[in-house]
């Protein structure tokens, strides 16, 4: 991990502080760009949700999908985990913390908007920013990129559905029509242009090629999460410094699930008898999440100044260190795992 997403927190608690501070000194600027939408779609959102997800799809090679067969405990594990556990854990916990114990201290008008800000961010499981983690737990690189790969086909069809699913179950009207635009918009499309992309790189210059040009957009993806949290927080700055406990309150349900989840996968694969080296990994992607669509999606939902951006970009606030967190404890916990993974 290189020391700009080494220090990814540090920069997004700047981003707010910018953020706050510029949409105080000039609120019209941020309303303007606010306003900059077409068939719901913001602009310049757009312009940057592209900017930082084809990079990272970039790197996915959906011919890994191959591989899938000679990982399938590890695989099965972490599907479930993903696409029956994670998203239904969080509306859970969001039901529970936001919608109950800590409605007395959030603004009445934005509950629902929570609650729908922390389902689109656990429907959406961690792609591109998982290879990161996987290399810091030795985990084996064939099964992170089949199971990333088999995740950004999973997303394509199911995102939507999920999304829609457990909206409707928390009484949150759903706008389908710009559900469905923003998962063209932000899953299929850049999934195409990112394997266009690879696939051209790949035949006129090889593998070099491709490591090149990763290098050098690796700065462009993340610098473009950043101002998107600038643009967010500068709408979003009124709200915060009215309501400062606001974010901490919203980081509890989004860290119990992260740690619920990793647990979760991490026993089940000790207990399928897979591979630490898969292990690690599936407990790493069963617990992470895909922020930039989250985001994306929240702000195409529900606008820049919702509640549900606001909980999206609180889990990129604890994203890093959590993750961090966890890489420790499954580093830590090898020979516990080994020795009951083996009497599996």
């Amino acid at each position: 991990m290189g020391t700009f997403e080494r220090f990814l927190t540090l920069w997004v608690a700047l981003c707010i502080i910018v953020g706050i501070v510029l949409g105080q000194l000039a609120p019209g600027a941020f309303r303007a760009i606010g306003e900059a939408t077409v068939a719901e779609v913001n602009l310049p959102v757009a312009v940057l949700v592209w900017l930082m997800i084809i990079p990272m799809l970039l790197k996915i090679d959906l011919g890994s999908l191959r591989q899938v067969g000679s990982h399938w405990r590890g695989i099965a594990a972490t599907v479930g985990i993903n696409w029956l556990v994670k998203p239904f854990s969080m509306a859970l916990l969001g039901w529970l913390f936001i919608g109950w114990l800590f409605r007395p201290y959030l603004p009445a008008g934005q509950i629902d908007s929570y609650i729908a800000g922390l389902i689109l961010l656990a429907a959406a499981p961690c792609t591109a920013m998982v290879f990161v983690w996987s290399n810091l737990v030795d985990g084996e690189p064939h099964f992170t990129l089949s199971q990333v790969a088999l995740n950004d086909l999973i997303m394509v069809v199911a995102f939507a559905p999920l999304v829609g699913l457990l909206l409707g179950l928390s009484a949150i009207t759903v706008p389908w029509d710009t559900l469905i635009l923003s998962v063209v918009l932000y899953i299929v499309v850049p999934v195409i242009v990112a394997q266009l992309w690879r696939a051209l790189l790949l035949r006129t210059g090889g593998p070099g090629a491709l490591s090149r040009t990763l290098e050098r957009l690796a700065p462009v993806s993340l610098s473009a999460l950043l101002l998107t949290l600038v643009l967010l927080f500068g709408l979003q700055g009124e709200q915060i410094v009215r309501q400062p406990t606001v974010i901490a309150l919203l980081a509890v349900p989004i860290l119990i699930q992260v740690y619920f989840n990793a647990g979760l996968a991490y026993w089940l694969n000790r207990k399928l008898g897979v591979e630490w080296c898969v292990a690690g990994p599936s407990a790493l992607i069963g617990a992470s999440n895909f922020f930039e669509l989250a985001v994306a999606a929240a702000i195409a939902l529900f606008g820049f100044q919702s509640g549900a951006a606001l909980a999206t970009v609180v889990g990129v606030l604890v994203e890093v260190p959590v993750m961090l967190s966890i890489v420790h404890i499954v580093r830590r916990s090898r020979g516990w795992y080994e020795a009951g993974a083996r009497q599996a």
